[in-house]
């Protein structure tokens, strides 16, 4: 029986004649952070539909802690944190809410919280430096602020497994340094992360493991083997020397 966390068994995905996703193999380990690297249309968003059971794989599987996706993703198990540009942040609700939304799989249909609802939006809130901003409204966050907001809402979901996508885009040094924090305790609790980032300065300093995906993996393993100037022209057709600009 496998111990991975995120099990990725000879995936491949279509939209019609477009392959998005050629025979995907990946496992990781609980208690992992996994960066998934590569550029725009290089099947990131499809993996991440995949996983959250949200896209079906013409072949292969995927299994978190053994389950299937959406059974995953019923039990409270996923967690997924999108990009900014996903989400209304005219919406008039508090971050407060927010956080309590990954909570609403277990009140059952009348969304009474209870004391252990509450109890569990308090921690998520204190683990992710929120507890100050609970009654704000979650428009008026900044963009980490706001990253830290949904992490929080599968923290009081009780996910086990994470998927960010672009966690650090639009956030200043400070708010990412917040975040990465943020992460390596999720991760040192046991949590399991796959982070979608374009930052590749960043991912050695806070990632255990990275993937490079063009539609097939490329390369995973620990960052300093994955990141070595053939495998980055490969995935972004970059010569070495402006690997960091192209984060």
């Amino acid at each position: 029986m496998s111990t991975a966390a995120i099990e990725i068994e000879d995936v491949t995905v279509r939209y019609g004649d477009v392959l998005a996703l050629d025979d995907i193999s990946l496992d990781i380990a609980p208690g992992r952070i996994c960066g998934l690297l590569g550029t725009n249309g290089s099947g990131k968003s499809t993996l991440f539909k995949t996983v959250l059971g949200l896209v079906s794989a013409q072949r292969g599987q995927v299994r978190l802690h053994g389950a299937a996706p959406a059974a995953a993703r019923r039990r409270g198990r996923v967690g997924y944190v999108p990009q900014s540009e996903q989400v209304d942040w005219a919406f008039p609700v508090r971050v407060a809410d927010v956080v309590m939304m990954g909570r609403y799989g277990r009140m059952g249909i009348s969304r009474r919280p209870r004391r252990t609802d509450r109890e569990a939006v308090a921690r998520a809130l204190e683990q992710t430096d929120l507890t100050g901003l609970a009654d704000r409204q979650i428009g008026a966050l900044s963009g980490g602020q706001r990253k830290r907001a949904f992490v929080a809402r599968g923290i009081a979901q009780g996910a086990s497994v994470f998927l960010l996508d672009e966690p650090f885009a639009g956030v200043d040094r400070r708010s990412e340094a917040t975040i990465v924090e943020v992460l390596r305790t999720m991760r040192d609790n046991g949590h399991t992360l796959l982070v979608a980032t374009h930052d590749l300065a960043s991912v050695p300093e806070f990632c255990d493991e990275a993937v490079l995906l063009q539609r097939r993996v490329i390369a995973h393993g620990a960052p300093q083997e994955v990141l070595t100037p053939e495998r980055l022209f490969d995935a972004f057709g970059i010569e070495p020397r402006t690997a960091g600009e192209a984060a």
